[in-house]
């Protein structure tokens, strides 16, 4: 199982949350995957930040786009 800490507090463009599967971090920034595409686009300060951020963070639309992250199916 993966554990979860929730970032989306921190501002500043920061990822939303921080989950840790097998031993490995992944960032990632959920987007809501019902609104239209303009609605879910990174803001300014994520733009910079996603840019400045010297490793991987990911944008997901939905929990299956975080599994597939994970190399997990279901």
């Amino acid at each position: 199982y993966a554990t979860v800490t929730h970032l989306h507090a921190v501002g500043d463009g920061c990822p939303d949350i921080l989950v840790g599967y097998k031993g490995i971090n992944y960032l990632m920034e959920i987007k809501d995957g019902n609104k239209p595409p303009s609605d879910r686009k990174l803001t300014k300060p994520q733009v910079a930040w996603h840019r400045d951020w010297r490793g991987t963070v990911h944008v997901v639309l939905n929990s299956q786009e975080a599994f597939a992250v994970l190399d997990i199916t279901g």
